[in-house]
């Protein structure tokens, strides 16, 4: 027995039914290019448009986080197409664990796995806080139920996460459905920002348009700075080019979900085509529409005043367009519905990966019969979610999301030359250009993007993979299918319809 004992590809086919076995009991194949498209775009546009703009932009690096927001783009396209290359030529639940599983080893695919349902639930429940304020400021709800501070439980954020996990479990053309449709307001509500934004901006709030590097404040020092700094014995700083690859580390939080496109790979009917075009449409589209809109919010307002909070809104009204800041703050719910829906349809698919290979009780990958979906283990992450979005202010965790993604890009990376090598023969409807260079490049663009969080992040994220570490010892080591010599092509199991 090795922790480093790998999954035949061929049982990944099979199990996935991607080797022409359609009529095995698992996962409906019902989305197309469109909704793959539809899940990345409502999961990526949402939290680093209408928040971390403000933020990156006020603490780190002023009008030069559109620079933040166009190096963060790069680093994801880098990893997207490591991710298309896999996801077509595999194209199966679990994406980065999967991957990693048929490439680098059990333990690797654990670490991914458990690294992969941190990014989603805190994902999730951060932006379900950001829902609910939102929201409250909409309809001007009481704070004491729906506000980030002082609230001792946030109603809203519990009842978004509850409603949009029923949905979840439901189906996933249903979950399809609502997220286009919320995509399309989002989407054009970012247009309409870009376009009007533009009557409004001067020239004068862009310049400088990276401000001189200046001392951190005191608070920025220790645990709280940069991974970079702390190695190298830098003097903590803000703004300057520093500042700038700071914010792109912090901004990447913002494309963090378009992996959420590999992992319906079993519920997609041409996979090989599809996921592709889903995965890379994804990236183009958000990138362009992030870096227009990060432009116009800095050319609005100058970096130093703009609200943290609702940083868009916040510009329309003080260049006096009210009118405009209510339309995105419609906007800004739609967006924010649709990440958490995402997030949760992509945390039910991981769990289902891990669970149907034993790493965790297979009993929880049961699959639906009428719905056609993993409704335990969908269920036990929509219940965790709300119970984080309702009683912990997660905003200081945030960085957690963008970490946690960084590291499975950078084994996705890895991943690629890897596979090519042990699998020369596989077919692979796309190649990522220039391998292993290209490969090679994101994985070491994604682990610098790492040493630029700090070192508390770096801590919290190293407790919860000792959390991990201790829950796989103890439990899926021993008791996964592989250790137990059990088929893997084994299908996942699914309840009878009723009356059988």
């Amino acid at each position: 027995m090795s922790v480093l004992r790998t999954k035949p590809i061929k049982d990944v086919i099979a199990q996935s039914g991607a080797d022409g076995t359609d009529g095995r009991p698992g996962l409906k194949r019902r989305l197309g290019a469109v909704d793959l498209t539809g899940f990345g775009i409502g999961i990526v546009i949402g939290t680093g448009i209408f928040t971390l703009t403000g933020i990156e932009a006020r603490d780190s690096a002023g009008p030069g986080v559109v620079i933040s927001f166009a190096i963060a783009g790069v680093v994801a396209l880098l990893s997207a197409l490591c991710y298309a290359e896999l996801a077509s030529s595999v194209p199966t639940a679990g994406s980065a664990y999967t991957y990693a599983y048929a490439t680098m080893g059990e333990i690797v695919a654990w670490i991914i796995g458990w690294d992969l349902l941190l990014e989603f639930a805190l994902g999730a429940a951060v932006v379900a806080r950001g829902w609910s304020g939102y929201l409250a400021e909409l309809l001007d709800l009481p704070t004491r139920w729906f506000g980030e501070e002082g609230s001792t439980v946030n109603v809203g954020a519990i009842a978004i996460v509850l409603i949009l996990g029923i949905v979840a479990i439901v189906g996933i053309r249903e979950s399809a459905r609502i997220t286009n449709l919320l995509v399309l307001v989002k989407v054009a509500i970012c247009v309409f920002v870009v376009v009007a934004g533009l009557f409004f901006v001067k020239a004068t709030n862009l310049s400088p348009f990276i401000p001189p590097a200046e001392p951190a404040g005191s608070g920025d020092d220790g645990i709280k700075q940069p991974v970079t700094q702390a190695l190298f014995g830098l003097e903590p700083s803000v703004f300057g080019f520093v500042g700038v690859l700071s914010a792109a580390a912090v901004v990447f939080f913002a494309y963090t979900g378009f992996e959420a496109v590999a992992n319906l790979g079993e519920e997609t009917r041409k996979p090989r085509r599809d996921l592709t075009l889903g995965l890379l449409g994804t990236l183009l589209i958000s990138t362009v529409l992030y870096i227009g809109v990060s432009l116009v919010v800095v050319g609005m307002v100058s970096y130093t005043e703009i609200d943290r909070g609702a940083p868009i809104a916040s510009a329309f009204e003080a260049v006096g367009a009210g009118w405009a800041a209510v339309l995105v703050s419609i906007a800004a719910v739609a967006g924010l519905t649709s990440v958490i829906l995402v997030d949760l349809v992509a945390m039910g698919r991981i769990g289902f990966a891990i669970a149907r290979d034993g790493l965790i009780p297979p009993s929880i990958a049961t699959v639906h019969p009428r719905w056609g979906t993993p409704y335990r283990i969908s269920a036990i992450m929509t219940i965790a979610v709300a119970l984080l979005a309702g009683f912990l202010p997660l905003s200081a965790l945030a960085d957690l999301v963008s970490i946690g993604a960084l590291c499975a890009f950078v084994l996705v990376s890895v991943a690629v030359p890897i596979l090519r090598r042990k699998r020369p023969d596989l077919d692979r409807p796309f190649r990522v250009p220039f391998s292993p260079v290209l490969p090679i490049v994101s994985a070491l663009a994604c682990f610098y993007l790492m040493l630029n969080l700090s070192v508390e992040t770096w801590l919290r994220f190293l407790a919860w993979m000792l959390l991990g570490g201790l829950i796989y010892f103890g439990y899926g080591y021993r008791r996964n299918r592989l250790a137990r010599h059990e088929p893997t092509a084994a299908p996942a199991p699914r309840e009878p319809a009723a009356g059988s």
